[in-house]
């Protein structure tokens, strides 16, 4: 049969060659950016249109920020009726919490969401402030620190902070659960090589193309764009806390956002510390757990996590590198020294 004059201009079209493309949006107090390798970027940007639309509902689901003129978040809620009653919550703000205790428990309160108890204290966002808190109200707020004064009923849906003046926030660990659900909205829009980054939080699915997307760790006294290695990821998380991310230096000494719950100050066993993990949530879990506990008991805190592994560079400027990543992990410079 001989072809249509439609048919023939088809052949005659080329294929769109897929390539990269990428957008930004502003969202919980950073930046998401949606990477899909593609040959169709329209059918890409509606989905990254659905996925930031899932990532702002998780943040007024879950901050612990008062917005006038919206609707109070679950979590402000509770802060709210802390040492009264306790407060009915969204299943997903619910097992979000459940699994932040668990994490407490196995990281013995290093990770601890009840550290928002110093919130106003020690300020390092939006309200960035230099001024050191006395030792006395750092004290007094640090009472107020303790995960197992989180009471959850999870058959009536409920959370309940057991004393006064108790706060929790999610700041830990919401930008994971955030990344995972916009890789869930990518997949469900019929994208499977794509990449999704909220701050230090990101989550790698398939390839670019014939290559493997890579990943790098930063150079924690270095630039923003400087590296001390890389690494192909494909299918996984790959999350970074570090000290120079939300923070200052004072007299000699770094003050920063990720805070010791057993000493209220901001910790200092480590400069930076990357994590590999199957999830966004685990990962964004594990590195400031990690980072609190240092490179020994950090390591096996990770190793105790299937499918896990950890870059560790502590506070004397030592590299500690699971065993899991020999031979994949490109060292590419030594980190440099300084305050």
């Amino acid at each position: 049969m001989p072809l249509t004059v439609g048919a023939l201009l088809a052949q005659a079209l080329p294929v769109p060659a897929a390539r990269v493309v990428a957008r930004k949006y502003p969202v919980m107090g950073t930046e998401v950016t949606f990477s899909a390798f593609t040959a169709d970027p329209d059918a890409a940007d509606r989905a990254f249109a659905a996925a930031y639309e899932e990532i702002r509902r998780v943040e007024r689901l879950m901050t612990d920020w008062e917005h006038p003129g919206e609707p109070e978040s679950d979590i402000v809620r509770i802060n709210k009726a802390a040492g009264k009653r306790p407060v009915k919550v969204s299943r997903e703000t619910l097992d979000v919490i459940q699994k932040s205790l668990d994490m407490s428990r196995r990281s013995d309160g290093a990770f601890d969401i009840t550290f928002a108890a110093m919130k106003g204290l020690w300020k390092f966002d939006e309200d960035m402030d230099r001024t050191i808190p006395s030792a006395d109200e750092i004290a007094r707020r640090r009472k107020l620190i303790d995960w197992r004064g989180v009471l959850v009923d999870a058959k009536a849906g409920t959370v309940k902070l057991r004393r006064a003046g108790m706060r929790i926030g999610l700041g830990g660990i919401a930008k994971g659960y955030a990344v995972d659900r916009c890789s869930a909205v990518l997949r469900q829009a019929g994208l499977h090589d794509f990449m999704v980054q909220a701050g230090g939080d990101l989550y790698v699915s398939g390839r670019k193309g014939p290559a493997p997307w890579m990943v790098g760790i930063r150079d924690p006294r270095g630039g923003p764009y400087d590296i001390i290695a890389r690494m192909p990821i494909q299918d996984h998380a790959f999350s970074t806390a570090g000290d120079y991310e939300r923070g200052f230096v004072l007299d000699g000494r770094r003050y920063h956002h990720i805070i010791d719950p057993k000493t209220g100050y901001p910790a200092t066993a480590s400069r930076e510390v990357t994590i590999f993990a199957p999830t966004a949530f685990l990962a964004d879990a594990l590195d400031d757990s990690v980072f609190i506990l240092g490179p020994k008991k950090g390591m096996a805190l990770v190793d105790s996590f299937p499918d896990c592994a950890t870059v560790i560079v502590d506070a004397h400027n030592q590299v500690w590198t699971s065993k899991s990543l020999e031979g994949k992990l490109q060292r590419t410079a030594a980190p440099r020294d300084g305050i």
